[in-house]
């Protein structure tokens, strides 16, 4: 690939050049600003960026020689997380101008890894769903979904190989899917939430986003702290379960038609593909999703509420603060009950295959940007604490990308990935 802009290399590639002298990270880094400068007014993905420092440690690193997992690789970090020296608003016009005084371990890690922060990313307020400015890349009259807004705008659009988002319902997933890029939602408690803005401590999941399977892998080894284990592609193909799930009703013409399409093409290339739906024991994941969030949304939002109540935007106030104010303790404890056996029941299930094979999204992403789109899709697979990879797979009839999603056993987050690898090589989507 002698002739491809820096900027549109895959991480791995990033490093491998790097490492092997024929390019530098200054060069990445330049290309990548280069590229946010063309695109930024269109798009609008970042809520800071950090430019010139970039630079300076770029320089350092290629004076310095020295080789790393992610060496000389920009990234994006979403802006609910903490980076010495950036601001952090949080998506909300309550912190404008707050510096906090140290880096999240999703900002730390990463550059311990040998990465160079580009700046912060858009994120919808505080994480829930009143939207940011992002537009989708692919046709900024379109949402890119939220709230890791930013983040897959930006490795959509070429700005940045690797971004940091989270999820509490869909925030990872479905971005990822309207934009495009392959986003990972790992199994919960694996990546470090450390320095984040918390939103609903029983469900906030920190994720990654990438334009092809490996990088992922190769980020979420940063993202652990620790040793690089490729993934290998699998010797048999996988025996996926097609699972359509309980708001098929809810899906969009385009998002059947890929999802179905694909289940074809990779049963076609040997993949054993059979029909599966929730157990029984999962199938009021809605209404305790609602409840989880619902009860600790006033007591996260605590310190707005109490001095600055008039600055959160009326859906959340109206919404979910007021949903949670209504909700009594001895209801929050059936729904953590609840899950609990949600989560066993879907462990066992996940069991009879090697991952699960269903919708990110309702099809491709919605028109407007007064919505981040339906994460109904997303919110159950977050709540039984499974890791989910998406990835592109056909478009919409606005020609927006569409995406599938692999759900893989709780834990078992390195088989999940070797058959994302296997899945996205069938369906010629790889980097």
């Amino acid at each position: 690939m002698p002739n491809v802009e820096p900027c549109r290399l895959s991480a791995i590639e990033i490093v491998r050049r790097i490492e092997g002298g024929a390019l530098t990270a200054e060069a990445v880094v330049r290309s990548c600003l280069e590229r946010i400068a063309e695109r930024e007014p269109v798009v609008r993905a970042w809520a800071c960026l950090a430019g010139n420092a970039a630079l300076a440690e770029a320089r350092a690193f290629d004076r310095a020689r020295k080789k790393a997992l992610l060496s000389g690789v920009p990234f994006g970090l979403k802006d609910i997380f903490d980076a010495a020296d950036m601001p952090a608003t949080y998506g909300s016009p309550i912190y404008t101008g707050w510096r906090p005084p140290s880096d999240a371990s999703a900002a730390a890690l990463p550059k311990a890894a040998g990465a160079i922060l580009l700046g912060k990313t858009i994120t919808t307020e505080f994480a829930n769903r009143h939207p940011g400015p992002t537009a989708n890349p692919h046709n900024p009259a379109f949402t890119p979904g939220g709230s890791s807004s930013g983040s897959a705008a930006a490795v959509a659009d070429f700005m940045v190989p690797l971004a940091i988002g989270t999820q509490t319902g869909g925030s990872v997933i479905r971005p990822a899917a309207y934009c495009g890029v392959v986003g990972f939602k790992p199994s919960f408690g694996l990546f470090p939430p450390a320095g984040m803005r918390i939103n609903t401590e029983t469900l906030d999941t920190v994720g990654i986003m990438a334009r092809g399977v490996a990088d992922i892998a190769l980020f979420r080894a940063a993202m652990m702290a620790i040793p690089y284990d490729p993934p290998a592609m699998p010797q048999t193909p996988p025996h996926l379960g097609l699972c359509r799930g309980p708001h098929w009703d809810d899906a969009r013409p385009e998002g059947r038609a890929v999802l179905e399409a694909a289940a074809d093409r990779l049963a076609a290339a040997g993949a054993k593909v059979s029909d599966t739906i929730f157990p029984a024991d999962c199938a009021h994941a809605d209404e305790i999703q609602q409840t989880l969030g619902g009860f600790e949304g006033p007591r996260n939002h605590s310190p707005e509420l109490y001095r600055h109540e008039a600055l959160l935007s009326p859906p959340l106030r109206e919404e979910k603060i007021a949903r949670g104010r209504r909700l009594t303790l001895d209801q929050f404890r059936a729904a953590y009950r609840a899950t609990e056996k949600a989560r066993a029941a879907a462990r066992e299930w996940a069991r009879g295959f090697d991952a699960i094979l269903t919708l990110p999204a309702p099809g491709q992403a919605p028109r407007g940007l007064a919505s981040t789109g339906s994460a109904v899709f997303n919110a159950p697979w977050t709540q039984f604490a499974m890791p989910c990879l998406t990835l592109p797979a056909g478009e919409g009839p606005d020609g927006l990308p569409v995406g599938i999603q692999l759900v893989g056993r709780r834990h078992h987050d390195p088989v999940l990935l070797e058959v994302g690898l296997w899945v996205e090589n069938r369906l010629g989507r790889g980097e």
